[in-house]
């Protein structure tokens, strides 16, 4: 039994900007892929909980929805996980690009200001700096803006500094239990992360209008042998233009979303996975309530 006056372990939120690599970041640190990733905004729609375990503390981090200004209400939904986070949590993750802060890192800054939480500013994409010194005067800027706890510039891609970082995490966390077993690295479950690549790859392989209108729902997991899984998944979308879109000529699109994705599940699973997708239109489904809630999008978190 671990015992708490000296294990520390606590909850840390990853907030930022759409797009800044929050869901990069989150599997360079946990060592995993639990959230999918995309050169597209909103990519994350739900609060994901990760867990890294180590000898002497147990991180639980959040990756939330980038905050933005809402356009329907998943979007609302969105948001609300996301700032509802920083009133859960005892670390605050603040990522941000290498830049000088726009409008939308301004108003994270001003939602920070109601939390006594720590914050971290994590500098995010060092990785495209020509010259590091170019930080300097930038943190400059951000510390006249709010009192941040720790300002650390960190590359999730190459990975860069994040030993530090998780270092830093875990001065700032309190003495407790271990929530999780050693072994678990998130607590959604298998079919959450199933429909989560499926839509990862229709996000990666259709144009910039498809994506954002596209839920997932994996409806039936059912073993046929001790070899293979059979996986029944409907790709949900608002207009009968996206579902051609989705399915492609002869059928080729919707094939080589299911094949991407069905080779990361085999992954993930260490199993033969039989995946059978299908393409189904529900007009402006982000809008109302119970496909929200169908969805997974609603109620829950």
């Amino acid at each position: 039994m671990v015992e708490q006056e000296k294990f520390k372990s606590g909850f840390v939120a990853i907030i930022g900007r759409p797009n800044v690599g929050k869901s990069t970041l989150l599997n360079q640190l946990v060592g995993h892929k639990v959230a999918i990733m995309s050169d597209k905004p909103q990519t994350t729609r739900h609060k994901i909980h990760s867990i890294i375990t180590r000898d002497d503390a147990q991180i639980i981090f959040l990756d939330t929805p980038g905050i933005h200004k809402p356009r329907h209400k998943l979007g609302e939904y969105m948001v609300e996980v996301a700032l509802g986070a920083l009133r859960e949590v005892d670390v605050i993750l603040f990522l941000v690009e290498p830049q000088l802060p726009g409008p939308g890192d301004e108003y994270i800054i001003n939602q920070l200001r109601e939390v006594t939480t720590p914050v971290i500013l994590v500098i995010n994409k060092i990785d495209l700096l020509d010259n590091k010194a170019e930080l300097l005067p930038l943190i400059d800027v951000f510390r006249e803006k709010y009192n941040f706890a720790e300002i650390i510039p960190v590359s999730a891609l190459k990975p860069e500094n994040l030993d530090r970082l998780v270092e830093l995490v875990v001065s700032y966390l309190p003495y407790g239990p271990k929530y999780y077993p050693d072994n678990m690295v998130t607590d959604r479950p298998e079919q959450f992360i199933m429909a989560e690549l499926i839509r990862e790859k229709v996000l990666h392989l259709t144009s910039q209008e498809v994506p954002h209108g596209v839920a997932v729902v994996v409806e039936e997991v059912e073993p046929r042998s001790d070899q293979l899984l059979y996986v029944r998944a409907v790709i949900y979308t608002e207009k009968e233009s996206h579902k051609a879109i989705l399915i492609g000529k002869g059928g080729r699109m919707l094939k080589e979303i299911g094949r991407l994705a069905r080779e990361e599940m085999e992954l993930l699973l260490g199993s033969k996975i039989y995946l059978d997708l299908w393409v189904k239109v529900k007009e402006d489904w982000r809008n109302q309530d119970l496909y929200l809630r169908n969805f997974g999008y609603a109620g829950r978190d």
